[in-house]
């Protein structure tokens, strides 16, 4: 069968470095960092004391103070961000048919702070079981979909597809297949995640995970740098619309990029840390290529993992090296993940938009924070470090990985007709 074409029709973010889709572009290629010291809970006892929080978000003005209540902040980032998206892409529901509209989203743990509540308040009682009636739907990480169907009355398909840091990008994947099978008109697609609190920072600091840069959390997330020593933990939501060709051009809807193919595969080796050789994370980038109909030689741009682990940049070195061979030399790599720190769940959704813009815009956002060359990495490789540059960008991948081996790659194209 001839599968249909897919674009995309409209973006929201909520990030670190903004919270709209024009301020986190405007961050990103100006290089700004998202990292500061922790201002949401008490960080005197714990290692890692920093994170790249969302900033300015007022959750009670947004949604209102009774509303807010029922929502975990994963579930109320979600709900921003598919906001601006909905409004970006121009969109009156009471024109479509709301049947053939779904949501798939992304989540990598979902309520962490509603369970972490919830958990301390009864550990704190007598051992009544006094729990918030909202807890189990506050908590669970398929909630935010069926928030965001809920509020816009879409009645397509709808779940959340959970792989860790590749969750969103799977999101991204599933909604994709649906359209070009014709099984929908519409996805609003994405992923939020909201794990800074003491259980996430607690939880990723005793896995020696996180960076401990605690005199310059400005700099922390250095992907690529000799002297990375974890990453840095975000939050926030990223929002795209993917939508049947022939739908948005009846439409007359502005497209921004058409998503032409997506990977997936297993890494089948540890439950957190990748393959050495980069296994899965190539053969991932591989199967998104033969996805797409593309060769190495059709990519300008890799939006890359690119964590700022030890163990995690030079794997996926390695499998670029493997994936484009001397392809490699010609393309542009970065890692926004040194601005953005890394949002888990919601990694895959904020870094395609970033990708998707870096198209529209034929500019390369910046890998900062690089300070000094490892030995271990290829000088020809342009790594694009703390300047954004300048180039056509035809085509733009974007990788995520997830601890338990889960590898997950997309790819869009500068649309055209």
């Amino acid at each position: 069968m001839e599968f249909k074409r897919v674009v995309v029709t409209g973006l929201g973010a909520l990030t670190p470095i903004g919270n709209t889709v024009p301020e986190y572009w405007n961050s990103l290629i100006n290089g700004v960092s998202g990292a500061a010291f922790i201002k949401s809970f008490d960080v005197e006892k714990f290692k890692t004391k920093f994170a790249c929080e969302v900033k300015g978000f007022d959750a009670e003005g947004f949604l209102g103070r009774k509303e807010a209540r029922k929502l975990d902040p994963f579930v109320q980032y979600a709900l921003f961000s598919t906001e601006e998206a909905v409004k970006d892409a121009g969109l009156d529901f009471e024109k479509l048919d709301t049947s053939r509209i779904g949501v798939i989203w992304g989540s990598g743990i979902g309520g962490l702070k509603t369970f972490l509540d919830e958990v301390v308040n009864f550990a704190k009682g007598d051992g009544t079981p006094k729990f918030n009636p909202f807890f189990i739907p506050k908590m669970i990480a398929d909630i935010a979909p069926g928030h965001i169907s809920i509020k816009y009355g879409l009645r397509g398909p709808n779940f959340t597809t959970v792989s860790a840091c590749a969750s969103s990008n799977n999101s991204l994947i599933d909604a994709f297949n649906y359209l070009r099978l014709g099984k929908a008109n519409m996805f609003i697609t994405g992923g939020s995640e909201a794990i800074i609190n003491e259980a996430g920072i607690g939880g990723f600091n005793a896995m020696h995970a996180l960076s401990t840069r605690n005199d310059d959390p400005a700099t922390a997330s250095r992907p690529f740098d000799l002297d990375r020593d974890g990453f840095v933990a975000g939050e926030g939501a990223g929002t795209i619309i993917l939508e049947e060709l022939g739908h948005a051009l009846k439409r007359g809807a502005k497209i921004y990029a058409e998503m032409v193919g997506g990977g997936m595969s297993a890494d089948a080796y540890h439950m957190t840390a990748p393959h050495p050789d980069g296994l899965g994370a190539s053969l991932v980038m591989k199967a998104a290529l033969e996805d797409a109909g593309l060769t190495p030689a059709d990519i300008d741009y890799v939006n890359v993992h690119g964590t700022s682990t030890p163990i995690g940049d030079p794997q996926e070195v390695k499998a670029i090296t493997d994936a484009f061979g001397s392809r490699v030399y010609d393309i542009n790599i970065s890692s926004t993940k040194s601005m953005t720190g890394h949002l888990l769940g919601a990694a895959g959704a904020v870094e395609a938009i970033a990708s998707i813009l870096a198209i529209q815009n034929d500019i390369i956002p910046p890998t900062i924070n690089h300070f000094t060359d490892d030995p271990a990495f290829d000088p020809r490789i342009n790594f694009t470090f703390n300047k954004a540059q300048k180039r056509v960008v035809n085509v733009a991948q974007s990788n995520g990985f997830g601890f338990g081996g889960h590898n997950a790659s997309v790819i869009f194209k500068k649309y055209q007709q």
